[in-house]
């Protein structure tokens, strides 16, 4: 197959293009800069030049693939700019794929639900802070009765592995650093879903390869990491104490992403897909060092 790929060139698209070309596929990389068009190259991907605002661009990837994963956003992804530029870029993939039956895989984000993990099967509802972002996966989904093989795949808080400089782990290494503790709220029994970006990657690839029309696919290798754990973890390579440490000492998201019990199950999907993760857990990753170096 010759897949359309936005982001292919970020944290989690870096994982993608090497495993789709390793099996086989052609990949047609989106690439807003000079810089980000040389990693795609490297990777031995076509560079298509543009970003998420080009429609005419993303039109033209679209019909000139046989199927789309999307995993770029604009930075704040939950402002209404970002959600509007997504929403746009949407709809283009799907006008695009129309009664063709090829596949559109859209990156979404695990759900909290209250008192137990979150599967597959739970209700997409458009509400609290994400709910636009919502709302476009939910138009996604809807696209199969248009005749497009649309999925959702579901990403962990944490998306671990060598490289990864941005996501909530460096976020919480660097917060220690600063504050001589490595920190977590309340109890710290509050849990991650986490997944190797390498895990991930296969998913992906099993999913635009096989995945059901109207499918949505949790991408969780640990079902649930107590944050006290991650913080222990942290603590242990920067040599400093973890202990709890007041809301207000975390900024931004941090705040609800400690305080915010939110295990996931992928069980469905392995079951559905065959898929198994085989990389490191998210404790056993950060013990190797690398996020120190």
């Amino acid at each position: 197959m010759r897949i359309f790929v936005t982001g292919a060139s970020g944290w989690i698209g870096s994982a993608i293009v090497p495993e789709l070309i390793s099996a086989g596929h052609q990949v047609l990389g989106l690439a807003r800069s000079d810089a980000s068009a040389k990693a795609v190259a490297d990777m031995g991907a076509e560079v298509l030049r543009g970003d998420l605002n080009d429609t005419d661009v993303l039109r033209a990837g679209t019909l000139d693939s046989d199927g789309v994963i999307h995993l770029a956003f604009v930075v704040p992804s939950v402002s209404e700019a970002a959600t509007r530029t997504d929403a746009k870029a949407i709809e283009t993939f799907v006008t695009g794929l129309t009664g063709s039956g090829k596949p559109l895989m859209i990156s979404g984000a695990t759900l909290v639900t209250p008192g137990r993990p979150a599967t597959e099967r739970d209700e997409l509802i458009a509400a609290g802070p994400i709910a636009a972002r919502i709302t476009n996966m939910q138009a996604a989904l809807a696209a199969a009765d248009r005749g497009v093989c649309s999925c959702l795949v579901m990403l962990p808080r944490s998306v671990h592995g060598q490289g990864e400089r941005h996501g909530f782990v460096p976020q919480l290494i660097a917060a220690a650093r600063a504050k001589g503790v490595s920190g977590y709220i309340g109890d710290g029994t509050s849990r991650w879903p986490a997944v190797h970006v390498k895990d991930a990657a296969s998913l992906y690839r099993l999913a635009i390869e096989q995945a059901p029309a109207g499918a949505v696919l949790n991408a969780v290798g640990d079902e649930g990491v107590p944050v006290r754990e991650i913080a222990e973890a942290i603590g242990r390579h920067l040599n400093l104490p973890a202990r709890s440490l007041p809301a207000e000492e975390f900024g931004g998201m941090l705040v609800h992403i400690l305080s915010t019990d939110m295990p996931a199950s992928s069980t469905i999907t392995q079951e559905l897909l065959g898929w198994k993760p085989t990389y490191p857990g998210l404790i056993e990753d950060i013990e190797q060092g690398h996020y120190f170096v």
